[in-house]
């Protein structure tokens, strides 16, 4: 029996990316498969980071292929390929940036810098190219959370370059002030020093920037919203109901101004008594869950409510570096990647590939 594309195919289409939940064939991540006699060659291309799923993608293509009778060698390399995804309508895309993800609540105390630092360490230690931009202008709490201090360099008087830690660059108003100072400016102030941040820092060719959003639907939400390309938020809430009830409303602004929902986290969903390990629902329980189907969108995950989550945020070193194989860790890792593939699935920028046109006056 010879061995044909069409014989490797078939295998592929039984095999299911448990990121995706669907198989190589219909998410086009098999490519160039080659024959040669007996041997099988290909491609698998993930459109998400998972650096920690790799081998274990692999042996799965392996072993589908080598259960076809008379297979040879089976030589699989799999590999990411993060590209950039469409944003709001007359938004253009930022140069070195692909994917913009806000991560926003609707108030503050749910946690979520320490999700949004977290997330964006998850998404670096499965490989990809991340940025965090701190937009909590009257709070900024990244450059503590990121152990990253000193004040950024200007190469030409116009622009600067990202402070980086961890493999993350990092851009704060925090280092530019006094921490002791409070910001005492007016909305269009904010808004300004947002977009100055966002735009003169020399973002190096990112996958993703996340941005640490301040809590409400203020300025800074609406500039981001109108300026901003951004390719979808993510709303972090606790599993109790006046959370809930603010976390309703962060969903509804980003629905108005066209930005997509990537899912729902829900912080602190469990205590975990560091002493015995009794798990109790402190805040309530499924809040998350069920703001979810209520509004038709993806779950991402729930995270625990643990000491150890504050402590290593506190201490400049967040539990995805500070116990990277730890449980927590684990989940963290899980929601980034579940993100990803939300990224990954929506429409590509097609922008790039469109002449610019001009005309001109003879």
């Amino acid at each position: 029996m010879s061995i044909t594309v069409e014989l490797v195919r078939g295998a592929l289409s039984q095999v299911i990316d448990p990121n995706t939940d669907k198989d190589f064939i219909s998410s086009k991540s098999a490519k160039n498969i080659q024959i040669n006699g007996a041997d099988v060659q290909l491609d698998i291309e993930l459109g998400y980071p998972a650096k920690s799923q790799i081998d274990e993608l692999r042996e799965r293509a392996v072993r589908a292929i080598q259960a076809i009778p008379g297979v040879g060698k089976v030589n699989i390399n799999v590999s990411a390929k993060i590209v950039a995804h469409a944003v709001q309508r007359g938004v253009k895309l930022m140069p070195n940036v692909r994917n913009i993800i806000a991560v926003a609540s609707g108030k503050g105390g749910v946690g979520k810098s320490t999700t949004a630092v977290n997330l964006a360490l998850a998404l670096a230690a499965e490989g990809a190219s991340v940025g965090l931009l701190d937009a909590d202008i009257y709070g900024p709490s990244q450059p503590m959370m990121m152990g990253v201090t000193g004040k950024p360099e200007s190469h030409d008087g116009k622009t600067m370059e990202p402070l980086e830690n961890y493999g993350v660059q990092v851009a704060s108003i925090g280092f530019m002030i006094d921490p002791d100072q409070p910001m005492v400016w007016r909305g269009p102030m904010v808004t300004q020093a947002l977009q100055q941040l966002l735009e003169l820092t020399n973002w190096r060719d990112l996958d993703y920037l996340v941005v640490d959003m301040p809590p409400g639907t203020g300025d800074i939400q609406l500039t981001l919203s109108q300026k901003v390309p951004v390719t979808g938020a993510v709303i972090v809430t606790t599993p109790q109901d006046i959370a809930l009830l603010d976390a309703r409303k962060g969903l509804k602004m980003f629905e108005k101004v066209g930005i997509p929902i990537l899912g729902i986290i829900e912080n602190m969903s469990t205590h975990i008594c560091s002493n015995c390990g009794h798990a109790e629902a402190v805040f309530g329980e499924g809040g998350g869950a069920k703001m979810c189907q209520e509004y038709g969108v993806d779950f991402l995950g729930a995270l625990p409510l643990t000491m150890s989550i504050r402590q290593q945020a506190d201490s400049g070193k967040p539990t995805v570096v500070a116990d990277p194989d730890g449980q927590t860790a684990q989940i963290y890792k899980q929601i980034a990647r579940k993100l990803a593939v939300k990224v990954a699935e929506k429409a590509k920028d097609l922008s790039s590939k469109f002449p610019s046109i001009v005309i001109k006056n003879d």
